[in-house]
């Protein structure tokens, strides 16, 4: 009898295992524990966040139950499917029968009845929405689902909390969080997270191992902006609520001039020149934890209306952190968009192992000759920046120039000339 309870009880623990992760993502951190040992967990609920490089991971209960071990503490390095914890399953399913009992005869268990009922009396919660709504005292009636049947997202909750503007919650987490110098002023000293430190890393490495050189030009924005205009509303009822923005000009330019001039989309692997058959093109999003490059697979293979929901998809993810490492591997050419915080011009640095990066700015009324005649016009600086080693002075130059002649004649993408 006592072997059979053991066997019993060694069925019912549960190994929690970090996810697999790619090849390009060696390792992740233990960012933090949302439950602690001896609490009970639900299925689906949170236990961890793993912080890798490119994403925040977020683990997951599979089963009711309570976590009774943790292997890995906060700030410790994982690997791929390394375990992390244990959970023993069925604490919560034995409690809930006695109470249901006592109120009602229905022979169907208590989750049985509840699972119907869910969707049509509260809108499906995110675990990260859900934590933060916890961590802050929110119940669903108090937050307006954005998603996809009311879904209630993560930048739903943050955006309830800045209506709500409780000076409650800023004084307790201020002193935590600042020390006072020898001088009396208030300094704050956060840890800087492990994507802004691989960011940092990388970029520095650019700087260091690469001949960066960047070309500017400067592109009229009118006839775009006169397209958008006209076609507006006509392409998002066609597009069922696909707004039509730049971005997808800017993608169809570049691929255009891509395929002209294949060495700006081939990369450098030690002593080989890979040229890439195929068009992945990286666009940098801003997201909370700071810059992200996702990845539109086969470009060139996109029409203009999937070109922005897939951007307007990756942009969602990342206000909500639920970018996937696979949606920002790769890439052979980056767009980056510095003019949506008012930049006027800038040098992008390269994201290597690819040899160039467009930068996007602000768009700017200014006084230009036109045929002899002064007219105001809306203007944009572009700037590339491309790795030396790889690229000529003449083909960067070509390259950026075909981009402008594109984008200053649209019909050009259609008729690919």
């Amino acid at each position: 009898m006592a072997d059979n309870q053991k066997n019993k009880e060694q069925k019912m623990t549960i190994e929690i295992k970090a996810p697999a992760l790619p090849e390009s993502v060696p390792d992740g951190t233990i960012a933090t524990w949302h439950k602690n040992v001896g609490d009970a967990v639900k299925r689906d609920e949170l236990l961890v966040d793993i912080e890798t490089d490119k994403v925040v991971i977020e683990v997951v209960s599979p089963v009711d139950g309570k976590l009774t071990e943790v292997f890995k503490q906060t700030g410790e390095t994982i690997v791929s499917n390394e375990a992390i914890a244990t959970v023993l399953e069925g604490d919560l399913n034995q409690k809930e029968p006695k109470k249901t009992d006592s109120k009602t005869k229905a022979t169907a268990p208590a989750v049985v009845e509840e699972a119907p009922q869910q969707p049509a009396t509260e809108p499906f919660v995110s675990p990260a929405a859900k934590r933060l709504m916890e961590e802050n005292g929110l119940s669903s009636e108090q937050v307006s689902g954005s998603g996809k049947g009311g879904r209630i997202t993560k930048e739903d909750v943050v955006t309830a909390l800045e209506h709500e503007k409780s000076p409650a919650n800023e004084s307790e987490v201020a002193p935590a969080s600042r020390l006072p110098t020898a001088g009396g002023r208030i300094e704050e000293r956060v840890p800087m997270s492990r994507l802004r430190a691989t960011v940092a890393e990388r970029l520095l490495r650019a700087c260091q191992t690469t001949a960066m050189l960047t070309t500017f030009n400067e592109v009229n924005m009118k006839p775009i902006m006169a397209l958008r205009k006209k076609y507006k509303e006509l392409f998002e009822k066609t597009h069922d609520g696909v707004r039509l923005g730049l971005m997808s000009f800017f993608v169809r330019a570049c691929v255009e001039a891509l395929k002209r001039f294949p060495a700006v989309n081939a990369s450098i692997d030690g002593n080989d020149v890979v040229y890439h058959g195929y068009h992945d093109i990286g666009v940098a999003v801003s997201s909370p934890r700071g810059l992200v490059v996702p990845v539109l697979r086969n470009a060139d293979h996109m029409g203009m209306a999937a070109i922005e929901q897939q951007i307007r998809e990756y942009g969602e993810k990342a206000r909500e952190g639920k970018l996937a490492i696979e949606e920002m591997t790769g890439g052979t050419f980056t767009i980056s968009n510095g003019g949506v915080f008012g930049s006027l011009l800038s040098t992008p640095i390269l994201n290597p192992p690819q040899t160039a990066v467009l930068g996007m700015h602000k768009i700017q009324d200014r006084p230009m000759a036109v045929d002899g005649e002064v007219q105001i016009l809306p203007m944009m600086y572009l700037a590339l920046t491309y790795d030396h080693r790889m690229i000529d002075g003449k083909e960067a130059v070509q390259f950026l120039v075909t981009v402008k002649e594109i984008l200053e004649d649209p019909s050009r993408i259609l008729l690919e000339i």
